[in-house]
């Protein structure tokens, strides 16, 4: 019977990318922050930004792109540098209780951020981060069989990333509405709006100087 990609590879690629992208980064530190000021359904615009930026740095890197672009990182240093300086911005707001994604006291006040802001903060967080790059340029190569058709095994591998980063995203951005709650009910909203600015702004200098 004749398959479109090794079932062996993929076997090992999923629990291998299942534990590379749990584990905490960027993304699911902005999912998490996102989490707790807006909630989950909101912060699905972010992920889908996030998911398409993922999705064509796999793409592109499996295309030999990325090599070239690891060789000349002073490309990604403006993007890099305005995506988390915007970030850092969007944190000291938090910090300050200000802004579209605060929470106030009296939990009235809905986040007005546009769906396409959103999507731009998850798609400038996965493209501007490097280290993802590196990871898809090491990682996507040795679960390619010379054996089957290039563009199905692409395809197939490209769709059990997003499936898994989605997961991640969504477990993560469910783990900071819990938290979120939890303060809520302490009256804690000051401390929720700074502990979600701390996050946002290190997800900026993570950014900018990643």
């Amino acid at each position: 019977m004749h398959t479109f990609i090794d079932t062996t590879l993929l076997a090992l690629f999923i629990p291998t990318f299942l534990f590379v992208s749990i584990t905490p980064g960027m993304c699911m530190t902005l999912a998490l922050t996102l989490g707790m000021t807006i909630g989950v359904r909101r912060t699905l615009w972010m992920m889908l930004g996030e998911l398409v930026g993922v999705g064509l740095v796999a793409v592109l890197s499996v295309l030999g792109v990325a090599a070239l672009m690891l060789q000349y990182p002073q490309a990604f240093s403006l993007f890099k540098w305005v995506g988390g300086g915007y970030l850092f911005y969007i944190g000291v707001q938090l910090w300050m209780s200000r802004g579209k994604m605060a929470i106030s006291h009296n939990n009235t006040e809905v986040n007005r951020s546009s769906a396409m802001q959103l999507i731009t903060q998850g798609f400038v967080t996965a493209v501007a981060n490097p280290k993802g790059w590196a990871f898809f340029v090491s990682l996507l190569p040795p679960f390619i069989s010379q054996q089957h058709p290039m563009v199905p095994q692409i395809s197939i591998l490209v769709a059990m990333i997003l499936l898994i980063e989605l997961l991640c995203l969504l477990l993560y951005a469910t783990g900071g509405l819990t938290l979120s709650r939890f303060l809520q009910k302490s009256g804690n909203v000051r401390l929720m709006n700074r502990f979600a600015g701390s996050l946002m702004m290190g997800v900026g200098v993570w950014l900018a100087l990643g």
